[in-house]
Formats: structure tokens, C-alpha cells, sequence
């Protein structure tokens, strides 16, 4: 089992979400909610995966919140 962590936003424009996982190239997806962006990015990465394990560009470590004064 692999987990991957994914960065959300939401799209003034659309109103839709908008996912991807740093670092994996092509996986990326939107959704009208954060379940349905979850069910597809998830059916995203299963596609990716169909042809083997990417080599990642870059590893998710977190984020940070700044405080500016």
C-alpha cells in the first residue's frame, strides 16, 4: 500500500477542486467536491501506476504557515 499526499485548492473561477501530488508527474485532477477530486485523483494515479512505478521529481515534506507583521 503507498500513500501520497495530494495539495488542494479551490478555484475562484470554476468554483471546482483542484488537486495534484507534488512530485508525480501527471497527477493531477479536478472535482465539484473534495470527495470527488479524492476518488479522482486516486483513479489517476491507479491509471499512472498501470505502467509501472514513476521515478518521483521531487519528495512532499509539508507545509508551513508564514506570519508576516
Amino acid at each position: 500500500m503507498k500513500n501520497y499526499s495530494a495539495v488542494i485548492e479551490k478555484c475562484k473561477e470554476t468554483g471546482l477542486y483542484v488537486g495534484y501530488i507534488p512530485g508525480f508527474p501527471g497527477a493531477h485532477s479536478q472535482g465539484e467536491t473534495v470527495e470527488e477530486l479524492r476518488q479522482n485523483l486516486i483513479e489517476v494515479v491507479e491509471m499512472i501506476l498501470e505502467d509501472g512505478e514513476p521515478e518521483l521529481e521531487s519528495e512532499f515534506i509539508g507545509t508551513q504557515n508564514l506570519v508576516l507583521a
